[in-house]
């Protein structure tokens, strides 16, 4: 019996971690797309309107396109770790969506369905050290390239993500001090029952904001890119699905960095002024993922509309921005926090 039941939810978790990196590269996909839709607008003009109907099939061209592309691999480039590279990339995009809360539960043939592949009590430091992961797939691909500018692609993306890293966590601390948890699930409970935490952290959403653009090499941090000047960057050597991969794994970011700020700080799939508690439950659950995707789909839109408004930094206001403003910032606001949590006794 026991075991039946074990084999059960192994499947059901399974059949989860199936369905969130099926979404999760499809909505990657028409990122893409809507990547070059908004950029078409504020430019003031069509974009892609060619590949089906209103162009809804130009991210299967695309695919297409990089898929039967000639494979490259440089003469004298490390072809394990050049294989390796694009692959730790996209593996590390993927693993953060494990800890995320995508819903709150459904009922399905008289089982209890959490909508969570992993409820762990320390999600937020696995987001981390997922995270933090992420620099290695740059820094194999650029050194196994045997290419100078690949390198200085990816010496500029590990000192950029290493940086800003450091304000990232430090804007949470204060946070979790508020909260009192690592769970994103009990986070996402406690902002249920009283007010997001966006009302309590502003400046620590403001800080985590700005360092998730800059942790997915998003303009105006797109230095490890530079994808408009002559050299691609630190995937220069690369081609066809490897490069795919890297390109994939970017917008992946964005998907899940945008799960995770609207998870901290605007409530996860909570419905703003609605009693999810009076709804039946599979009704309550698939109104908290339309929600929860809504928000999302709100943050994917910020990043793709600074990305065509705001120029890029130079490197050295770069990181005079990261260690001299923000890091400052983070600790200021941690103090705050502290102070503020001491004089109200709670």
């Amino acid at each position: 019996m026991f075991l039946s039941i074990d084999l059960i939810y192994i499947l059901e978790k399974l059949i989860l971690i199936v369905i969130i990196v099926s979404i999760s590269m499809v909505v990657a996909m028409y990122t893409t797309l809507a990547e070059r839709k908004v950029a078409a607008f504020i430019q003031d003009r069509r974009g892609p309107n060619r590949a089906g109907p209103f162009g809804l099939l130009q991210p299967l061209a695309d695919g297409l396109k990089l898929f039967f592309k000639e494979e490259i691999i440089p003469m004298f480039s490390n072809k394990f770790l050049f294989v390796l590279g694009p692959g730790l990339a996209m593996l590390t995009a993927l693993m953060t969506s494990a800890v995320i809360p995508w819903g709150s539960k459904l009922e399905l043939f008289g089982r209890e369905i959490s909508l969570q592949i992993a409820d762990i009590n320390i999600g937020i430091l696995y987001v981390f050290g997922v995270v933090s992961l992420g620099v290695y797939g740059i820094i194999v691909g650029s050194w196994s390239s045997n290419n100078k500018y690949s390198l200085m692609g990816g010496l500029r993306a590990a000192s950029q993500i290493i940086s800003y890293e450091l304000a990232l966590g430090i804007s949470l601390i204060a946070l979790l001090m508020v909260t009192g948890t690592l769970s994103l699930k009990e986070m996402v409970l406690q902002q249920q029952e009283g007010y997001w935490n966006i009302v309590y952290q502003p400046l620590g959403f403001f800080l985590f904001l700005v360092c998730t653009f800059a942790e997915c090499n998003r303009t105006p941090f797109d230095l490890p890119e530079a994808e408009n000047e002559l050299i691609g960057g630190y995937h220069t050597e690369y081609s066809s699905m490897k490069l795919g991969f890297y390109l994939f794994a970017e917008y992946i970011n964005m998907f899940i960095s945008s799960a995770v700020m609207a998870t901290l700080f605007f409530g996860g799939y909570d419905i703003p002024f609605l009693d999810e508690s009076t709804l039946p439950v599979n009704v309550a659950g698939v109104l908290g993922i339309v929600a929860l995707f809504l928000k999302i789909a709100f943050f994917l839109f910020l990043f793709i509309w600074v990305r065509w408004t705001i120029p890029r930094f130079r490197y050295d206001q770069l990181m005079g921005l990261g260690w001299k403003v923000l890091l400052p910032l983070a600790l200021l606001n941690m103090f705050l926090t502290g102070a503020a949590i001491l004089f109200f006794d709670k």
